[in-house]
């Protein structure tokens, strides 16, 4: 018997030779890279049944992308399996390999490129709208700010200068007002993005995807940075088209660092070795920001 036979109700399964699983990423679904007899690759998903109507929408939600030409997987099937026990999702696959794995072999002018394409790729996908019923932003991000506080307060874990971290996420919240709202991707950052053979980017891991302002996407600007500087500034660039508001950087800094702040909590349940890493994170954003007497991060620089 295989051990994958409770994948057997899934209408294509017959046709697979190859599963494969993937040990990747942060969500508790499981993932498995899929070849069928006529040599098709394919994504499957496999989310608890609990989670049923979240993943129909986040496939609805994958589905509204298709018209905007991203390199990116699309949903070719969604239902029950397992006797109805799991929900599976199963999407075209993108070849390419990890961005953090790409990036530091390339000369920095090749990663500002890329970064460039992911600053480009990414305002596609904020074409679309956040529905009119949507709460306003300031509202909703103000209440995100005082849960990653409290949260944060009552974990027990405390990062360097944290009443500084507070304080200037007090004093940039005021730039909230008024912010549109658009489709997130949700976790939009190197470890989420691929580069093909042919030096093309990619998207993947849509398991986030949200609405809020679209700025905010730039709050995992503290991953793809440490990976690469020079991406990361591309993907400013290519975002704005090079043209970048001063209020992009003042809420950018509220972001990163209301994320900085609520990581640490966050960080709990996957041990030791991830707080740590958050608490580095936290010591590096208090760095970018020069103590936080500034609202643009020190290592933006324009390439001459």
């Amino acid at each position: 018997m295989s051990q994958y036979d409770w994948f057997e109700d899934i209408p294509q399964y017959s046709s697979w030779v190859k599963i494969q699983p993937i040990i990747k990423g942060w969500s508790m679904d499981k993932k498995y890279y899929i070849e069928n007899d006529i040599g098709e690759k394919m994504l499957l998903r496999i989310s608890d049944i609990s989670k049923y109507s979240s993943i129909y929408q986040d496939n609805e939600y994958i589905k509204s992308l298709a018209k905007l030409e991203i390199n990116m997987p699309f949903p070719l099937d969604f239902g029950v399996c397992a006797n109805e026990t799991y929900v599976y999702s199963l999407f075209t696959w993108v070849d390419g390999e990890d961005a953090e794995s790409v990036l530091p072999n390339l000369s920095a002018k090749h990663q500002y490129e890329h970064g460039i394409n992911a600053g480009k790729m990414l305002r596609k996908i904020h074409t679309i709208p956040a529905p009119l019923n949507q709460q306003h932003w300031e509202t909703r991000f103000k209440n995100k700010i005082q849960q990653k506080l409290r949260n944060y307060a009552k974990c027990g874990i405390k990062i360097d200068y944290d009443t500084e971290f507070i304080n200037f996420i007090h004093k940039n919240s005021p730039y909230l007002v008024n912010r549109p709202q658009a489709l997130h991707h949700g976790d939009f950052h190197t470890g989420n993005l691929i580069i093909s053979r042919e030096n093309i980017i990619g998207i993947i891991d849509f398991n986030r995807v949200d609405y809020g302002d679209p700025w905010e996407e730039f709050n995992r600007c503290v991953f793809s940075w440490r990976v690469s500087v020079p991406f990361t500034i591309g993907q400013i660039h290519g975002y704005f088209n090079n043209n970048v508001p001063d209020l992009f950087f003042r809420l950018m800094a509220l972001y990163v660092t209301t994320n900085a702040v609520g990581s640490i909590h966050w960080a709990i349940p996957y041990g030791k070795e991830e707080i740590e890493t958050m608490l580095t994170n936290a010591e590096k954003v208090f760095q970018w920001y020069d103590g936080f007497k500034t609202y643009i991060p020190t290592w933006y620089q324009i390439p001459k």
